[in-house]
């Protein structure tokens, strides 16, 4: 249940194969895009791209949080346009939910491991910048931020206010030796446009290692 949205809200949890309450686990917030929800990830098997990392040696075992990040008040009787302010605000909406609700119920309800070490929040596209603005806004709680050919919005733009500015889009000294930021783009990406180079552009100026 959210507080937030004031309704039920879905999520998928992919637990390790061999999960046990008696041990820890770091987290893995997955996030999806415009058009997706909680179950679009799984078009790219997360499940046993993760556990063939791990059983490779290359990743810890991990407890992965697919949610959906369309955080849509139980009151919207009417879905707002597409790509619409108001829609996007719905995903930026998600922030609050991730903070006051998902993530205490996720750790209440599962063995996991405390601490900002021990979380990342990554996601595609719409989630790519919902994960940037969870990660730098909760840079206390996150160690890890990955923005997969993140969206349009973070920096301002002919429409939005952004969620960020050139000089807010970096993160305290404090935490700059000690947080990993990836901002990945294809090479034939023709949606974002060039809003990873900005983004990376933004966080290079303010001294932010990614």
């Amino acid at each position: 249940y959210s507080t937030t949205t004031e309704n039920e809200r879905n999520a998928k949890v992919i637990l390790p194969p061999h999960y046990n309450k008696t041990k820890k686990y770091p987290v893995l917030y997955l996030l999806h895009g415009i058009g997706g929800d909680e179950n679009e990830w799984f078009g790219g098997k997360p499940n046993e791209v993760i556990n063939n990392l791990v059983a490779e040696g290359k990743a810890k075992e991990m407890i992965i949080v697919i949610p959906n990040i369309r955080a849509r008040h139980k009151y919207t009787t009417t879905p707002p346009e597409f790509f619409s302010i108001e829609h996007f605000r719905e995903f930026d909406n998600f922030l609050n939910d991730l903070r006051d609700d998902l993530m205490p119920w996720i750790e209440n309800e599962y063995s996991t491991l405390d601490g900002r070490d021990n979380r990342a929040v990554a996601g595609l596209s719409m989630g790519g910048r919902s994960a940037l603005h969870v990660g730098i806004n909760l840079i206390d709680k996150f160690s890890y931020i990955g923005a997969f050919t993140p969206a349009i919005g973070v920096l301002p733009y002919h429409i939005e206010n952004g969620l960020f500015t050139k000089e807010t889009l970096t993160i305290p000294d404090m935490y700059k030796e000690n947080t990993l930021i990836m901002i990945v783009k294809g090479d034939n990406d023709g949606v974002v446009g060039d809003c990873p180079e900005e983004y990376s552009n933004a966080l290079t100026e303010n001294g932010v290692s990614h």
